[in-house]
């Protein structure tokens, strides 16, 4: 029967050093970005508010309830690219 080859230790290593953070790489989201993005939740959230009260012109209507869910959700997703 053939021998099975002696398979060699491997030595302990440290572990290789985390990379280090490059700082003119680091992205940061400007000022009117935040702003914009909370303007348009709080934005739908208000005409959702009032269409369900019944001051939006034309009374009550699915026009703004998409509407203001639609600004919301453009808001929501503005969340995906803050850094």
């Amino acid at each position: 029967m053939p021998k099975s080859k002696v398979r060699k230790k491997r030595k302990n290593r440290s572990p290789a050093p985390p990379p280090k953070a490059d700082p003119a790489k680091h992205k940061e989201s400007p000022v009117w970005y935040v702003a914009l993005m909370f303007g348009l939740m709080a934005l739908g959230m208000i005409v959702i508010i009032l269409n369900y009260m019944g001051l939006t012109p034309g009374e009550t209507s699915n026009f703004w309830l998409i509407t203001g869910l639609a600004g919301i959700a453009v808001g929501f997703g503005m969340t995906l690219n803050y850094h």
